[in-house]
């Protein structure tokens, strides 16, 4: 995941893996700035705050999510408990305001949960202003048992990959499409259901695709949110134009080059749109151009 400095304005970039350990390096000093413990297994995603630079999300195989704030080095809060992750949280993102986030896991469960509650807004605030230098105590981490939404109703398998799209979600499991849902009904407001909207889910469309049995496929849309693209098992691109989309035929074109054969686990889409990167299991990479 990549963030700013907002010191310095050198960017960041922060990665994690197999042992939990989370780490964040200057791309410009080439030094790893930081680096946390406290999960107990490995991290599988990490994303920052789409406003508030500093803040950093984890996602991670001991069933929880945590967010950090790496300008203090503090422990905001840890997402799981009671009615959190029962299993492996896979994948997680913050909606363009970030004021919500979503995540999902092996028990098939997607969740929302709401960071505009008083005192998760009132630990962000005391996040900026700890100092381990002159506070004697550990910064108070909060946690959060108890998620907005929560829905198993959108797939049936492992859910490897989710992302919001405007107030409505795009998720995707090992069943050979991605679906496009909202929580409730197709005219609630997803900032403030009702009990009843709470066990619902209205699904808007599904965009099919191939030979992506297998799972831990990731798939992304630039900044804009126009374009998406997956891969599959076989090293193929499957590429949307969101703008273009009749829900009811929705079709997509495909990448393929002959010498790229392995599952493409990871894509990407520059800041601009118009380049793609592909991450292959055959360790090697592919940039596709668009050209209008």
């Amino acid at each position: 995941a990549w963030s700013v400095d907002t010191t310095t304005g050198h960017p960041l970039l922060a990665f994690a893996g197999f042992r939990g350990v989370i780490r964040v390096v200057n791309t410009v000093t080439k030094q790893c700035a930081k680096h946390y413990h406290g999960h107990g297994d490995a991290v599988n995603e990490l994303k920052f705050h789409p406003t508030k630079l500093n803040i950093l999300l984890s996602a991670s195989k001991d069933h929880s999510l945590r967010m950090w704030n790496v300008k203090t080095d503090t422990l905001i809060g840890i997402f799981g408990g009671v009615e959190g992750h029962r299993d492996e949280v896979l994948s997680c993102d913050f909606d363009i305001t970030g004021s919500k986030i979503v995540s999902c896991g092996m028990d098939h469960s997607l969740k929302i949960w709401r960071l505009d509650q008083m005192i998760i807004k009132l630990a962000f605030e005391a996040s900026d202003k700890y100092d381990s230098a002159t506070c004697k105590k550990p910064f108070p981490t909060i946690h959060v048992h108890y998620p907005y939404f929560t829905t198993r109703d959108i797939h049936r398998n492992y859910v490897d990959c989710v992302k919001w799209y405007g107030d409505f979600l795009l998720s995707k499991s090992c069943e050979n499409h991605l679906v496009c849902w909202k929580p409730g009904f197709i005219e609630s407001d997803i900032d403030s259901l009702k009990v009843l909207e709470k066990t619902n889910v209205t699904i808007l469309s599904r965009l099919q695709y191939q030979h992506c049995e297998i799972w831990y496929m990731r798939f992304a849309m630039d900044m804009k949110q126009r374009f998406l693209a997956l891969g599959n098992q076989y090293g193929k691109v499957f590429l949307w134009d969101l703008d273009k989309i009749d829900t009811s035929k929705a079709k997509c074109i495909s990448l393929v080059n002959m010498r790229c054969v392995s599952p493409i686990r990871q894509t990407a889409f520059s800041r601009e749109g118009n380049i793609l990167i592909c991450v292959c299991d055959d360790a090697t990479i592919w940039r596709w151009d668009y050209q209008s």
